[in-house]
């Protein structure tokens, strides 16, 4: 059975992260959140309930914001499946300290809504890190599950697009040792094409 808490905030490498939702459109067959409920030194990442804005803003007076580098909306769902209190998050943070905002996602934040939410990023989300996983669209929907269908990969390309509009820095990542050279080329070549960073970032256990 799973612990549940109300972990809304929690640290990790010297940021400061923001856990809304534990919903998420995939099930990827290597997620963390399948055998372990926390991270770093938080308590369990499985929430109680979904928090209200007014919930996350004042879960900030319990942290020393001087200390963080950045903000990340990252737990143990898509963050974009909680959009209004995300955004209303980041116009919060915005307000009132001068941090740096990043949203992890899958990218599939389009399909999740039915429309193109990268505008509503414009002046208040500097990087997006999206999750490229493998260049292959059939290997990708083997790997991450999407319920939306093959259509995924697709639509998290044509979501990192449209988000170079409105966001500073789009990031998209792979992980290490998941990848033959020739597909990290592949990736590259993806990266290059949309103006976009490529990252391969460490596996985390």
């Amino acid at each position: 059975m799973k612990h549940t808490a109300m972990t809304i905030l929690y640290e990790l490498h010297d940021n400061l992260y923001i856990n809304l939702t534990n919903r998420c459109p995939c099930s990827c067959t290597f997620c963390l959140r399948q055998n372990r409920e926390d991270m770093g030194t938080s308590d369990s990442l499985w929430l109680e309930h979904e928090p209200s804005f007014e919930e996350v803003a004042a879960e900030f007076e319990n942290f020393d914001m001087d200390r963080y580098h950045e903000i990340v909306f990252c737990g143990f769902g898509e963050p974009t499946e909680a959009l209004d209190v995300l955004l209303k998050t980041a116009h919060f943070i915005k307000e009132h300290w001068e941090k740096p905002i990043r949203i992890n996602t899958n990218g599939l934040g389009n399909l999740i809504h039915g429309r193109d939410i990268t505008p509503s990023f414009e002046g208040l989300i500097d990087t997006l890190s999206i999750s490229l996983n493998t260049p292959d669209p059939q290997k990708y929907y083997r790997l991450v599950r999407p319920r939306f269908g093959e259509i995924s990969h697709n639509a998290m390309l044509e979501f990192a697009r449209n988000s170079k509009k409105y966001v500073p820095n789009v990031v998209l990542t792979t992980v290490s040792t998941t990848l033959t050279s020739d597909e990290e080329e592949q990736c590259r070549r993806i990266c290059q094409d949309l103006s976009v960073t490529y990252r391969i970032r460490p596996f985390e256990s």
